[in-house]
């Protein structure tokens, strides 16, 4: 029964059908490992209610984040392999981008707080991907498991710094409605509540 088993998972024929339940767990682990801490982090600096309701929150934050990766990989990595076969074993570069295209309008098109943050996560990685590299590379273009991460430019990413934080304290203080509410929450600890305070105790220990 063993042998059976490591024969089937070391055949090539059932390696592509392997990797999508592989890149579902991988996605449900980095889930929980991403947001349990973040969950409980938040839960104890700025969390409401009693302890039992943070528990839950902190579970259902964890649970959403983790099967939303798992699902979004193993789709990702399905539709992958659905393309290659209509394509007659071949891949396109542009079977990722429809890959993912799909799988995130499946997976995080509904509108969730848990949502919003992954999605806003991984455009600003986008945006910045935009920034020449520092140096240049030479040679053909490397495939996804050879490449490396080459860091921005020193002196463009300071532009892109000083444009970014000066972007968002502009929408903070005259459009906030258009500010994520996570970060709008935060912006608000930080530059509106540190304005008030009644006594030493508001002033050091507590905010408010």
């Amino acid at each position: 029964m063993e042998s059976s088993i490591s024969h089937i998972l070391t055949d090539p024929r059932y390696h592509d059908y392997l990797a999508i339940l592989k890149g579902a767990r991988n996605g449900l682990v980095y889930g929980v490992k991403i947001r349990f801490p973040h969950a409980l982090l938040m839960s104890i600096l700025f969390g409401r209610g009693d302890w039992k309701a943070r528990a839950r929150h902190i579970f259902t934050a964890t649970k959403l984040h983790a099967l939303s990766l798992a699902g979004f990989v193993s789709l990702y990595k399905a539709l992958l392999l659905l393309q290659r076969k209509l394509n007659g074993g071949k891949e396109r570069k542009s079977d990722t981008f429809i890959a993912g295209l799909i799988g995130g309008y499946i997976i995080f098109g509904d509108r969730t707080a848990i949502n919003e943050q992954i999605v806003l996560y991984v455009c600003s990685r986008v945006v910045a991907s935009f920034i020449p590299r520092a140096g240049t590379s030479s040679g053909a273009p490397s495939t996804s498991g050879s490449v490396r991460p080459i860091p921005p430019d020193a002196q463009l990413f300071s532009y892109f710094a000083a444009l970014s934080w000066g972007a968002v304290m502009y929408l903070f203080q005259n459009r906030g409605e258009t500010i994520q509410p996570g970060m709008f929450s935060s912006m608000r600890y930080l530059y509106q509540d540190s304005d008030h305070w009644n006594s030493l105790r508001t002033l050091f220990w507590h905010n408010k």
